[in-house]
Protein backbone atom coordinates (compact mmCIF):
# COMPACT_ATOMS: atom_id res chain seq x y z
CA UNK A 1 0.00 0.00 0.00
CA UNK A 2 1.52 3.32 -1.34
CA UNK A 3 1.03 5.83 1.99
CA UNK A 4 0.19 9.17 0.68
CA UNK A 5 0.86 10.88 3.61
CA UNK A 6 4.71 10.19 3.91
CA UNK A 7 5.39 10.30 0.22
CA UNK A 8 8.04 12.96 -0.57
CA UNK A 9 6.71 15.33 -3.31
CA UNK A 10 9.29 18.16 -2.63
CA UNK A 11 10.82 19.23 -5.77
CA UNK A 12 14.06 17.94 -6.99
CA UNK A 13 17.11 20.65 -7.56
CA UNK A 14 17.27 21.39 -11.47
CA UNK A 15 20.31 20.63 -13.15
CA UNK A 16 21.80 22.89 -15.68
CA UNK A 17 19.45 21.99 -18.55
CA UNK A 18 16.39 22.42 -16.90
CA UNK A 19 18.28 26.37 -15.73
CA UNK A 20 18.87 27.12 -19.34
CA UNK A 21 15.39 26.03 -20.64
CA UNK A 22 14.01 27.82 -17.94
CA UNK A 23 15.34 30.92 -18.65
CA UNK A 24 14.70 30.85 -22.60
CA UNK A 25 10.94 30.48 -22.03
CA UNK A 26 11.32 33.33 -19.11
CA UNK A 27 12.94 35.45 -21.93
CA UNK A 28 10.77 34.46 -24.67
CA UNK A 29 7.79 35.70 -22.32
CA UNK A 30 9.80 38.62 -22.43
CA UNK A 31 9.96 38.98 -25.65
CA UNK A 32 6.29 38.00 -26.09
CA UNK A 33 5.29 40.81 -23.92
CA UNK A 34 7.29 44.00 -25.31
CA UNK A 35 5.98 42.62 -28.68
CA UNK A 36 2.78 43.01 -27.57
CA UNK A 37 3.18 46.44 -25.66
CA UNK A 38 4.60 47.75 -28.74
CA UNK A 39 1.67 46.54 -30.80
CA UNK A 40 -0.68 48.48 -28.51
CA UNK A 41 1.16 50.96 -28.43
CA UNK A 42 1.07 51.20 -32.75
CA UNK A 43 -2.67 50.64 -32.37
CA UNK A 44 -3.39 54.08 -30.00
CA UNK A 45 -1.42 55.96 -32.13
CA UNK A 46 -3.31 54.38 -35.43
CA UNK A 47 -6.50 55.18 -33.16
CA UNK A 48 -5.62 58.96 -32.39
CA UNK A 49 -4.32 59.36 -36.00
CA UNK A 50 -7.60 58.19 -37.21
CA UNK A 51 -9.57 60.32 -35.14
CA UNK A 52 -7.39 63.36 -36.36
CA UNK A 53 -8.28 62.71 -40.00
CA UNK A 54 -11.53 62.15 -39.17
CA UNK A 55 -11.61 65.52 -37.49
CA UNK A 56 -9.97 67.50 -39.85
CA UNK A 57 -12.21 65.91 -43.09
CA UNK A 58 -14.95 66.97 -40.72
CA UNK A 59 -13.50 70.52 -41.00
CA UNK A 60 -13.43 69.96 -44.51
CA UNK A 61 -16.78 69.36 -45.17
CA UNK A 62 -17.73 72.16 -42.95
CA UNK A 63 -15.57 74.53 -45.22
CA UNK A 64 -16.83 73.10 -48.15
CA UNK A 65 -20.65 73.49 -46.96
CA UNK A 66 -19.64 76.71 -46.11
CA UNK A 67 -18.48 77.55 -49.86
CA UNK A 68 -21.71 75.83 -51.30
CA UNK A 69 -23.92 77.99 -48.76
CA UNK A 70 -22.04 81.39 -50.50
CA UNK A 71 -22.55 79.96 -54.13
CA UNK A 72 -26.25 80.05 -53.27
CA UNK A 73 -26.34 83.35 -52.46
CA UNK A 74 -24.22 84.16 -56.06
CA UNK A 75 -27.90 85.21 -57.26
CA UNK A 76 -26.55 87.74 -59.48
CA UNK A 77 -24.57 85.80 -61.20
CA UNK A 78 -27.06 82.75 -61.73
CA UNK A 79 -29.16 85.20 -63.68
CA UNK A 80 -26.65 87.52 -65.34
CA UNK A 81 -27.84 86.12 -68.87
CA UNK A 82 -31.56 86.67 -68.54
CA UNK A 83 -33.72 88.21 -70.84
CA UNK A 84 -35.48 91.10 -69.33
CA UNK A 85 -38.62 91.62 -72.06
CA UNK A 86 -39.28 88.97 -74.37
CA UNK A 87 -41.49 88.54 -77.57
CA UNK A 88 -44.08 86.13 -76.89
CA UNK A 89 -46.07 84.20 -80.30
CA UNK A 90 -49.24 82.13 -79.22
CA UNK A 91 -50.71 79.54 -81.36
CA UNK A 92 -54.20 78.16 -80.20
CA UNK A 93 -54.87 74.86 -82.12
CA UNK A 94 -58.85 74.29 -82.52
CA UNK A 95 -60.65 73.46 -85.56
CA UNK A 96 -63.59 75.07 -84.06
CA UNK A 97 -62.99 77.96 -82.31
CA UNK A 98 -61.85 81.04 -83.81
CA UNK A 99 -59.53 84.13 -81.88
CA UNK A 100 -62.75 86.14 -80.57
CA UNK A 101 -63.88 82.94 -78.95
CA UNK A 102 -60.08 81.70 -77.55
CA UNK A 103 -59.95 81.76 -73.59
CA UNK A 104 -57.22 80.20 -73.49
CA UNK A 105 -54.91 82.53 -75.93
CA UNK A 106 -56.83 85.76 -74.11
CA UNK A 107 -55.83 84.38 -70.76
CA UNK A 108 -52.12 83.58 -72.40
CA UNK A 109 -51.62 87.57 -74.16
CA UNK A 110 -53.06 89.00 -70.15
CA UNK A 111 -50.52 87.29 -67.98
CA UNK A 112 -47.60 88.10 -70.85
CA UNK A 113 -48.22 91.92 -70.82
CA UNK A 114 -48.96 92.18 -66.96
CA UNK A 115 -45.34 90.73 -66.70
CA UNK A 116 -43.69 93.02 -68.79
CA UNK A 117 -42.88 91.10 -72.05
CA UNK A 118 -44.47 91.82 -75.38
CA UNK A 119 -47.43 89.85 -77.43
CA UNK A 120 -45.64 90.12 -80.80
CA UNK A 121 -48.48 87.86 -82.51
CA UNK A 122 -51.52 85.50 -81.97
CA UNK A 123 -51.71 82.45 -84.66
CA UNK A 124 -55.24 80.04 -85.12
CA UNK A 125 -54.42 76.68 -87.03
CA UNK A 126 -56.43 73.40 -87.32
CA UNK A 127 -55.50 70.35 -85.57
CA UNK A 128 -53.53 69.34 -88.33
CA UNK A 129 -49.74 68.01 -88.09
CA UNK A 130 -48.26 70.09 -90.76
CA UNK A 131 -50.04 73.34 -90.24
CA UNK A 132 -49.10 73.19 -86.47
CA UNK A 133 -45.74 71.92 -87.22
CA UNK A 134 -45.36 75.01 -89.92
CA UNK A 135 -46.57 77.39 -88.17
CA UNK A 136 -44.58 76.69 -84.89
CA UNK A 137 -41.67 76.43 -87.00
CA UNK A 138 -42.08 80.02 -88.86
CA UNK A 139 -42.70 81.95 -85.39
CA UNK A 140 -39.41 79.76 -84.13
CA UNK A 141 -37.88 81.77 -87.16
CA UNK A 142 -38.80 85.27 -86.23
CA UNK A 143 -36.29 87.62 -84.99
CA UNK A 144 -38.78 89.30 -82.70
CA UNK A 145 -40.41 86.09 -80.92
CA UNK A 146 -37.96 84.85 -78.42
CA UNK A 147 -40.50 82.19 -76.53
CA UNK A 148 -43.91 80.45 -78.81
CA UNK A 149 -46.69 78.48 -76.67
CA UNK A 150 -49.43 76.70 -78.13
CA UNK A 151 -52.57 76.07 -76.54
CA UNK A 152 -54.90 72.76 -77.23
CA UNK A 153 -54.05 69.83 -79.08
CA UNK A 154 -52.57 68.11 -76.37
CA UNK A 155 -54.93 65.29 -75.09
CA UNK A 156 -54.80 61.69 -76.43
CA UNK A 157 -58.11 61.84 -79.28
CA UNK A 158 -57.16 61.34 -82.84
CA UNK A 159 -56.90 65.09 -83.67
CA UNK A 160 -54.65 66.21 -80.74
CA UNK A 161 -51.72 65.91 -82.41
CA UNK A 162 -49.57 69.33 -81.19
CA UNK A 163 -47.12 66.77 -79.32
CA UNK A 164 -46.42 65.30 -82.64
CA UNK A 165 -46.03 68.22 -84.21
CA UNK A 166 -43.75 70.38 -82.23
CA UNK A 167 -41.73 67.76 -80.79
CA UNK A 168 -39.73 66.57 -83.49
CA UNK A 169 -38.57 70.55 -83.74
CA UNK A 170 -37.09 70.66 -80.46
CA UNK A 171 -33.17 70.43 -80.16
CA UNK A 172 -33.58 70.41 -76.24
CA UNK A 173 -36.76 69.23 -74.37
CA UNK A 174 -37.68 70.49 -70.98
CA UNK A 175 -39.08 67.29 -69.58
CA UNK A 176 -39.26 69.16 -65.88
CA UNK A 177 -42.07 71.53 -67.21
CA UNK A 178 -44.61 68.77 -68.16
CA UNK A 179 -43.61 66.60 -64.61
CA UNK A 180 -44.17 69.68 -62.61
CA UNK A 181 -47.57 71.01 -64.85
CA UNK A 182 -48.90 67.32 -64.11
CA UNK A 183 -47.62 67.41 -60.79
CA UNK A 184 -49.67 70.41 -59.85
CA UNK A 185 -52.99 69.82 -61.91
CA UNK A 186 -53.40 66.81 -59.89
CA UNK A 187 -54.61 68.50 -57.35
CA UNK A 188 -57.18 70.09 -59.52
CA UNK A 189 -58.20 67.39 -61.73
CA UNK A 190 -56.90 63.96 -60.18
CA UNK A 191 -55.97 61.25 -62.17
CA UNK A 192 -57.47 62.37 -65.18
CA UNK A 193 -53.71 64.47 -65.54
CA UNK A 194 -52.85 61.03 -67.56
CA UNK A 195 -54.15 62.01 -70.52
CA UNK A 196 -52.57 65.38 -70.68
CA UNK A 197 -49.11 65.25 -72.51
CA UNK A 198 -47.92 68.92 -71.76
CA UNK A 199 -44.70 69.45 -73.22
CA UNK A 200 -41.54 71.98 -73.55
CA UNK A 201 -38.52 72.63 -75.20
CA UNK A 202 -35.85 75.04 -76.77
CA UNK A 203 -35.05 75.52 -80.70
CA UNK A 204 -32.87 77.61 -81.59
CA UNK A 205 -32.40 79.73 -78.54
CA UNK A 206 -36.49 80.05 -78.70
CA UNK A 207 -38.44 78.22 -75.79
CA UNK A 208 -41.13 76.14 -77.18
CA UNK A 209 -44.40 75.40 -74.44
CA UNK A 210 -47.15 73.27 -75.57
CA UNK A 211 -50.10 73.67 -72.82
CA UNK A 212 -53.67 72.29 -73.16
CA UNK A 213 -56.16 74.35 -74.82
CA UNK A 214 -58.64 75.17 -70.98
CA UNK A 215 -58.58 79.03 -70.04
CA UNK A 216 -57.30 77.05 -65.69
CA UNK A 217 -54.98 74.77 -67.24
CA UNK A 218 -53.12 77.85 -69.40
CA UNK A 219 -53.07 79.98 -66.80
CA UNK A 220 -51.58 77.39 -64.33
CA UNK A 221 -48.88 76.76 -66.85
CA UNK A 222 -47.97 80.01 -68.43
CA UNK A 223 -48.32 81.87 -64.65
CA UNK A 224 -47.19 79.17 -62.20
CA UNK A 225 -44.23 77.72 -64.53
CA UNK A 226 -43.45 79.68 -67.54
CA UNK A 227 -43.17 82.84 -66.79
CA UNK A 228 -41.07 82.59 -63.72
CA UNK A 229 -38.53 80.69 -65.34
CA UNK A 230 -38.57 81.77 -68.87
CA UNK A 231 -36.60 84.56 -69.00
CA UNK A 232 -33.57 82.48 -67.57
CA UNK A 233 -34.36 80.10 -70.19
CA UNK A 234 -34.06 82.29 -73.11
CA UNK A 235 -30.98 83.76 -71.70
CA UNK A 236 -29.18 80.38 -71.18
CA UNK A 237 -30.33 79.13 -74.33
CA UNK A 238 -29.26 82.19 -76.26
CA UNK A 239 -26.06 82.88 -74.43
CA UNK A 240 -23.33 81.20 -77.54
CA UNK A 241 -25.17 83.35 -80.25
CA UNK A 242 -25.02 86.60 -77.77
CA UNK A 243 -21.10 86.32 -77.07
Amino acid sequence: MVDFQSRDTRRAPMDEEDEEADETAEESNGRERADEQEENKKRQEESHQNYRDERDHDGQQHDHGDQQHDHGHDHDDHHAHDVDELGFGVVTVSSSRSLDEDAGGDAIAELVENDGHDMVTRELVDDDYDSVQKTVDNLVGRKDVDVVVTTGGTGVTPDDVTIEAATPLLEKELPGFGELFRSLSYDEIGTKIVGTRTTAGVVDGVVVCCLPGSESAVRLGTEEILLPEVSHLVGLSGRESAE
